[in-house]
């Protein structure tokens, strides 16, 4: 009898492999014929279930932004507060911290192998940070699109600056001042608008 196989978990077992495999050569470097061969699958797999690099790149940041995010909402449970929801985040970042960085690697050498037109109108990207922006909301309970942008960007920079400056920025101290800043933020524009007439 023949074996039965589900597409969609082979699928997405070929994109958690392709991740480690970017990391070690680069998205620019690398080619189809050698993440087949770092899969240990044939060249014609590969293209039945990615039809281009570029492709198995989108896919592959899909599927990590719904991992990312479950990750985080599971790491969030039993936190009652701002701070303490905004503090576990810190720890899942410091926790999983090369990770994240060799994710930020990747999409910097993918931004520098493609044309920057192309990458700003990428529909796959503007899924990933609506869905990001999103779910900072939802994770921190508030309704603020330009705060949650803000702290996308200060959890950017903050592993960029991990990457060049390791031992001189601390991630637990960064999430603890980013608590308070936002905590202040939200209480000043809540009295802001009481004040409104």
């Amino acid at each position: 009898m023949p074996k039965i196989v589900d597409h969609e978990q082979y699928r997405r077992e070929l994109l958690d492999k392709c991740f480690d495999l970017f990391a070690q050569k680069g998205y620019g470097s690398i080619t189809m014929r050698q993440i087949a061969e770092g899969l240990g699958v044939s060249t014609g797999t590969l293209y039945h279930y990615f039809p281009s690099k570029k492709a198995l790149y989108e896919q592959l940041v899909e599927e990590i932004h719904k991992q990312d995010l479950l990750k985080v909402a599971a790491e969030l449970e039993g936190t009652q507060t701002l701070q303490e929801r905004i503090e576990a985040c810190g720890r899942f970042l410091k926790k999983n911290e090369d990770y994240f960085i060799k994710q930020t690697l990747i999409m910097i050498d993918f931004c520098q192998s493609n044309d920057a037109q192309e990458i700003k109108g990428n529909a796959v990207f503007k899924r990933t940070i609506d869905g990001t922006l999103q779910a900072i909301c939802d994770f921190f309970c508030f309704e603020d699109r330009a705060l949650a942008a803000f702290i996308m960007a200060h959890i950017d920079g903050l592993l960029l600056q991990r990457i060049w400056v390791k031992e001189e920025v601390s991630i637990s101290e960064q999430f603890e001042i980013l608590g308070q800043m936002i905590a202040m933020y939200l209480e000043n524009k809540k009295l802001l608008n009481e004040s409104k007439p």
